[in-house]
């Protein structure tokens, strides 16, 4: 590989898991425009839950997401009571006839619930929406402590799909990310769900992170192809010690470049497709039997996934939904996010509403990061208005493209992502983002 490519590609580019990114959502949508807008899905709408809990044991050095650790009982007791209102409330404003294909339990972690607060968590769920034969009920899982009985609990409420974070079995990289986690306890706890009756055992990777090697990472990589998951996801570590204090405990020193960071990556995808799991959009593998593998894929923020749902419903602090007309997110902070719900109202505090343009620029970026194509015909057929100048954006891109990232397609300026290309889809993702520069957003290091 061109090492001036990798530097060249190594610049800040959004992760693309909705469009427009939410940077650029605003608090023009409040709880009034979300409840409208539930109550005007279509009687078929097909939806999707997703619930947050932002909650964790200890706090992990290199993550992102919204959360805070704690030992204590009370806070998360109260905070499952906020998420059963949420739960009412949305239920104002959505009839239960409405179908729910998939259910997801993100977080911090969602196994930090006891085993009572998992089971009314679930039947509130199970009562207000309708799920529909074979919907799919995943959650996030820190295997760190975590017994049989909330194992029991969560195969009680559903659950068919357990998400186990690992991101690297060596021990020098855990004790620098804050997150010691041994090989032993990871394979008990996914043994403990297999014989529950979850058969669907995903694995979460971390490439980038401090003191890892490509030695370091192969060897985490057999460890977990011994455990036999259906899905791996392979991310790519997102330093943002500005924005994410917590981050500033890693040294930065210890963190690999630009040209180390594309080399964790291809050793990965290599080894993960020797060992006879498929390569989905940038990095999810899955076995060829699993349908993330052989279904049309999508990508949302828990990024790739088999949910076409009309629309995502969030609960909890930060959740974000989707909807027909555009996006809400919940109040970020716990404590406000309570509040709004303890008065009664849905707690949604920004969001954005979808212009013609917004909906058209989504399809090519969701399509270039899951497929690897410019759908130029779909483009044509469901956006005939905005069609033109995406079309000659993508002639554009083809024309400078002079290190074979893209190919062009027979037909009307139709071009796929070669596998040259694939690492770098986020940075060809970014062309067709037109509010990219706009405002203070930071976002990881494209490679």
């Amino acid at each position: 590989m061109d090492l001036d490519l990798i530097e060249r590609f190594a610049a800040p580019v959004p992760r693309y898991t909705s469009y427009p990114t939410a940077p650029h959502f605003s608090a023009d949508i409040g709880p009034e425009q979300y409840a409208d807008w539930l109550e005007r899905l279509p009687s078929g709408a097909a939806l999707s839950i997703y619930a947050h809990v932002p909650f964790c044991d200890t706090l992990c050095w290199y993550c992102g997401c919204t959360t805070k650790a704690t030992r204590r009982a009370a806070p998360v007791k109260s905070y499952v009571e906020s998420l059963l209102a949420e739960i009412a409330l949305v239920a104002r404003h959505v009839p239960r006839s409405r179908a729910a294909a998939h259910v997801h339990w993100g977080g911090g972690s969602p196994s930090i619930l006891t085993p009572a607060d998992i089971g009314r968590l679930a039947a509130a769920i199970h009562g207000t929406f309708h799920l529909a034969a074979g919907a799919e009920f995943a959650v996030e899982v820190d295997p760190r402590g975590l017994d049989e009985e909330r194992v029991r609990a969560f195969a009680a409420a559903g659950v068919n799909r357990a998400s186990f974070g690992v991101q690297d079995f060596a021990p020098a990289v855990q004790k620098a990310i804050n997150r010691e986690q041994s090989f032993e306890e990871t394979a008990r706890v996914i043994e403990l769900f297999r014989a529950r009756g979850v058969e669907g055992i995903n694995i979460d990777l971390v490439y980038g992170l401090p003191h890892q090697s490509c030695a370091t990472l192969e060897e985490t990589l057999e460890q977990v192809i011994a455990l036999a998951p259906d899905r791996i996801a392979l991310f790519g570590y997102a330093h943002l010690p500005s924005r994410l204090p917590h981050q500033r405990m890693i040294d930065d020193a210890a963190l690999p470049g630009p040209r180390e960071r594309y080399a964790q990556a291809s050793l990965a995808a290599e080894r993960l497709q020797a060992a006879g799991y498929r390569r989905v959009g940038l990095d999810h593998f899955a076995r060829p039997q699993d349908a993330l593998a052989s279904r049309p894929v999508h990508r949302n923020f828990q990024g790739y996934t088999t949910d076409s749902a009309d629309a995502l419903i969030g609960l909890g602090a930060s959740a974000i939904g989707r909807l027909p007309q555009g996006y809400v997110q919940n109040a970020s902070v716990t404590a406000d996010y309570q509040r709004r719900i303890t008065d009664g109202r849905l707690a949604t505090a920004r969001g954005r509403v979808l212009t013609e343009e917004d909906k058209a620029r989504g399809l090519v970026i969701e399509s270039l990061m899951c497929e690897l194509t410019f759908p130029a015909g779909e483009l044509l057929a469901q956006f005939p208005a905005q069609a033109e100048r995406l079309l000659a954006e993508a002639r554009a891109l083809v024309m400078r493209d002079a290190d074979g990232l893209v190919s062009a397609d027979d037909g009307e300026a139709g071009f796929h992502v070669t596998e040259k290309g694939r690492p770098f889809v986020r940075s060809l993702c970014a062309a067709f983002d037109t509010y990219l520069g706009q405002g203070a957003a930071r976002h990881a290091s494209g490679i």
